[in-house]
């Protein structure tokens, strides 16, 4: 009977802006990828499986957001373990797509450990800085957050995976850029990722890699050829207008000439069905779901919850910076979903996953004066 009211009690106290902006994105990103399954003139496949993904989210988003955030303090370190695992067993038994080891089949479903690992980097580093005792300035603060990640992404980058590796990499630099970290560093940091960069290019990355890169410095380059994709999402959003041309009326995504609409260009398919009006909705969604996460980090009660929600606000800002920048064509395209979005099974349960942790700090918050100084 405790536990129960426990759980209502701690229910009564989430975030209700926060999951309300997370809700109707799932619910825009479940038309979307309706829209998409449905003009492939066939018994729908996406749906069914964003289905059983959004239903084994929304079980972690309430389990999580009903727990003590003790609980993911304790579960840091094995979780980190578990992920490293995960990432080196999927080098050796998982299934090659477009080049990618990242997945293993399990029937018709796939899991991707790279999702897993970007949460696992989270609540590992949080703890981190939670242990670190305030001492942001020196550089075996650096080292100490720095080892555990760069494993993490050198694994990754093994698949390869670049665009999952930019995430781990963004989540670390950005729990250093806010907890005060000093410049030098930051700018050394800077430097060795141009260095891994430029040594990526030539020992890692895959040739589609390299083309998107290069699609992004020319896009008429080869406007048949690797620059397609991102012409064809440039012309979607443009086509939309104002009001968009209803759910299942894009030319672009219906008739075929956007390829992975459903995943890398589902913004390009929202802004041709639902128009400006559309997008700016989901812009709006965004800014307020990202407002209250750095409101919870304001009222957190101690280092670990604030860095975990730094940590959460960086992991989402990245993926919907890189997503959109690419179906837009101001960025280069990395295959990042776009958050509650883009069909991807693993990527919606660990998003929903982070926002059950996410309400588990904010009801914590609630009852305490903020513990972070670096936002106030």
């Amino acid at each position: 009977m405790k536990y129960r009211e426990h759980i209502f009690d701690r229910l009564q106290r989430f975030d209700w802006i926060m999951a309300l902006s997370m809700f109707v994105l799932l619910a825009i990103g479940m038309a979307a990828v309706y829209s998409v399954d449905s003009a492939e003139g066939r018994a729908l496949i996406y749906v069914p499986t964003q289905l059983i993904a959004l239903t084994i989210g929304l079980v972690f988003f309430f389990i999580l957001g009903s727990v003590h955030m003790t609980f993911f303090e304790a579960s840091a370190k094995i979780g980190y373990v578990i992920a490293g695992a995960l990432l080196v067993l999927v080098l050796i038994f998982g299934e090659n797509v477009r080049g990618t080891v990242g997945w293993f089949r399990f029937g018709g479903l796939s899991f991707q450990p790279a999702e897993f690992a970007k949460a696992a980097l989270v609540l590992y580093l949080a703890y981190m800085v939670s242990k670190q005792g305030r001492r942001f300035d020196r550089f075996h603060y650096i080292v100490r957050g720095g080892i555990p990640t760069f494993i993490l992404i050198g694994l990754i980058m093994l698949q390869p995976d670049f665009g999952s590796a930019l995430v781990l990499g963004g989540i670390w630099f950005g729990i250093l850029f806010f907890s005060g970290a000093k410049k030098r560093y930051l700018g050394a940091i800077g430097l060795f990722v141009i260095i891994v960069f430029i040594t990526g290019w030539f020992f890692f990355f895959a040739e589609y890699q390299k083309d998107r890169l290069r699609t992004f410095i020319n896009i008429e380059a080869d406007i048949q050829g690797a620059g397609y994709n991102v012409r064809q999402s440039i012309i979607a959003i443009g086509s939309g207008r104002l009001l968009g041309r209803g759910i299942g009326f894009g030319s672009q995504s219906q008739l075929h000439f956007l390829p992975e609409a459903q995943t890398d260009f589902i913004f390009a398919v929202i802004g041709e069905e639902l128009g400006f009006i559309g997008v700016l909705t989901v812009f709006v969604l965004y800014a307020l779901l990202l407002w209250r996460l750095i409101t919870i980090a304001k009222m957190s009660p101690d280092d670990f919850s604030a860095y975990t929600i730094v940590g959460i606000a960086c992991f989402f800002l990245i993926q919907i910076v890189f997503n959109i920048g690419g179906a837009s064509g101001v960025l280069p395209v990395t295959g990042l979903t776009l958050p509650f979005l883009s069909y991807g099974g693993s990527s919606l349960v660990i998003n929903l996953a982070l926002m059950g942790m996410a309400e588990s700090i904010a009801a914590s918050a609630k009852r305490h004066e903020s513990a972070l100084t670096f936002l106030g």
